[in-house]
């Protein structure tokens, strides 16, 4: 059984927020922040939710596709940033957009997600199980951000994306997932990391230390010789199960952390910078959104053809790393 993506759509809050608004809150410049991360500005919520721009992108999806809600069998939504430990954002989802018949769940792979959602959409579809699913990534990053540490505050953006991808019979021409590799290093894994609540219960109660970070926090120089390293050597691991080779590939699409990253992993898989197409300026590192938010950009711009292969890759908190070849 394939599968093949025949909707997407994306959302982002109203206010846009450029590096010359953030010098104004942080010792920083325009100058510098381009310079390290190819950032120039970013969406920042007043108001929208994980849940509500995930409903604006999966009506996209739904309306581009032509199905109506009751048709879809299952929303995964990834997060990090959910605005309830419960309900779930899917579970919220389904009921704004009026999917009645559709099962859902959150996935938390942070910037990983939408990967990791994707395969997970797959794997259902394989089983028969389900035929209609919404893959989506969604964020609101901005409220976990220390907006006094320019380390952080300068990358982060909201925002999210869908995709709707259906069962696809053996006899249309090969299409979909046709390879994909995931895996995190655990061990490494707090090099990225934000606190949740303190363990407060009548028999214990967790203090935190005097001045602890309840924000996020991430070890950049750590963070970034993982992601040159693991999303190039998983790219060619992917390349190699669906026996193609990087010159075989018409678009890199990865996650949008900073433009050095891609930069380095283009050089080590040797691939042309022309086939990484790359939308961080505009809005920043929005984890789990990235991906999909990219995809629907390349996709209503007729960037995106019938029979193109494309790499998906995208790295997060855990580490988590994954990568899937896919033929539009």
């Amino acid at each position: 059984m394939m599968m093949r993506i025949t909707g997407t759509g994306s959302a982002l809050p109203r206010e846009t927020v450029d590096n010359n608004q953030i010098a104004e809150w942080v010792e920083t410049s325009d100058e510098w922040i381009r310079e390290r991360t190819g950032i120039g500005s970013r969406r920042i919520s007043t108001g929208e939710t994980v849940v509500s721009l995930a409903a604006q992108a999966c009506e996209k999806a739904l309306q581009q596709a032509g199905k109506d809600p009751l048709e879809v069998d299952m929303i995964l939504l990834a997060t990090c940033s959910p605005e309830y430990l419960l309900p779930c954002c899917a579970c919220q989802v389904q009921a704004q957009i009026g999917a009645a018949n559709a099962v859902a769940f959150d996935i938390n792979a942070a910037c990983a997600g939408f990967l990791f959602g994707l395969n997970t959409a797959y794997a259902y579809l394989q089983t028969g199980m389900y035929k209609t699913i919404l893959v989506v990534g969604s964020e609101v990053l901005s409220k976990l951000v220390d907006w006094k540490d320019r380390s952080s505050c300068i990358l982060f953006g909201d925002g999210a994306g869908a995709a709707l991808v259906e069962a696809a019979g053996e006899q249309e021409q090969p299409c979909g997932l046709i390879a994909g590799v995931q895996g995190c290093d655990g061990v490494k894994g707090m090099v990225l990391k934000c606190r949740e609540r303190a363990l407060q219960n009548p028999l214990f109660r967790e203090e935190f230390q005097d001045g602890e970070n309840l924000y996020v926090q991430m070890d950049g120089r750590e963070v970034y010789r993982f992601a040159t390293r693991q999303v190039a050597d998983c790219i060619q691991e992917a390349l190699e199960k669906a026996k193609l080779s990087v010159e075989d590939i018409d678009l890199f699409v990865l996650h949008q952390a900073n433009v050095r990253i891609i930069e380095a992993v283009a050089k080590r898989l040797h691939a042309d910078m022309q086939r990484f197409p790359m939308n961080l300026e505009q809005v920043g590192n929005i984890s789990s959104a990235t991906i999909p938010v990219l995809l629907d950009e390349l996709n209503r711009q007729g960037k995106l053809h019938r029979g193109d292969k494309i790499v998906l890759s995208g790295f997060g908190a855990g580490l988590t790393y994954g990568a899937c070849i896919f033929v539009w």
